[in-house]
């Protein structure tokens, strides 16, 4: 299983990435990356083949200062381990940035019309055709442009969708694959499994299949078939030191 991140909020997001990335390690991975919107307006993304160590080691002396961003860590599926097979992915005008667990099973009919359209690949995943799909569908709202890749597309998914054009925004959706949304003092966080964002997050909740969920510097909407609901988020009371030290269970099947 691979591991999915991600951080909108006050403070720089690069070590939350990071460190939540090194807390998903147990789910197993080949290669990983990061993206945040920095100052000058553009995502800048790092990937790296092998541990995080490697990733960080690419990402000394680029001084990120974002403070919204995605990670991820993957397990090779659809192209082998390699830098350009990492995530995440953009879109090939450098627009939309995409981090996701599962498989898109009709990838390759959608490559096939993307390039027709004149959109460019750089990968060998079924990953990229998601940034390119929302430049597609973007119309000046991410959100409606991930519904809109979301009804494009079969298979299953936990997928983040950040994008320059329309900053200040993660957009997560979820068919199959499980993503935790957290509350924090200082910011909001997206994560595969608890453990991410525990020390971090003081509230979370579980999103349902099907759902998803809009995260601005204001707060976390919820939607469940385009339409907001109201989710109660529990408290989290396990700290990041008790988690290691008596260990976690890993399960996200628990209640929403």
């Amino acid at each position: 299983m691979c591991g999915i991140v991600g951080y909108i909020g006050k403070k720089r997001a690069l070590p939350f990435l990071m460190n939540g990335l090194k807390r998903l390690e147990y789910r197993g991975y080949d290669s990983a990356g990061v993206a945040t919107y920095e100052e000058n307006r553009c995502i800048q993304v790092t990937r790296s083949v092998g541990k995080l160590e490697c990733l960080e080691k690419r990402l000394e002396g680029n001084n990120l200062q974002g403070t919204m961003g995605i990670g991820h860590t993957r397990w090779a599926t659809h192209g082998v381990p390699s830098n350009a097979n990492s995530h995440p992915h953009r879109d090939c005008n450098g627009h939309f940035a995409v981090v996701h667990n599962g498989i898109i099973e009709n990838y390759l009919e959608l490559r096939r019309e993307l390039t027709g359209s004149g959109h460019a690949f750089s990968s060998e995943t079924d990953t990229e055709v998601l940034p390119n799909l929302a430049d597609v569908y973007f119309e000046g709202d991410l959100l409606k442009a991930a519904w809109a890749v979301q009804e494009k597309v079969r298979g299953s998914y936990a997928a983040v969708f950040m994008s320059d054009l329309d900053p200040d925004r993660l957009v997560a959706l979820r068919k199959d694959n499980p993503l935790i949304i957290g509350i924090g003092d200082d910011g909001y966080y997206i994560a595969s499994d608890i453990p991410a964002i525990l020390g971090y997050a003081h509230h979370y909740l579980v999103l349902e299949d099907g759902e998803s969920a809009d995260l601005t510097r204001d707060g976390i909407t919820v939607y469940r078939d385009r339409v907001a609901g109201e989710r109660e988020f529990q408290e989290l009371t396990m700290s990041a030191k008790a988690a290691e030290k008596e260990g976690y269970d890993h399960s996200c099947s628990r209640n929403p």
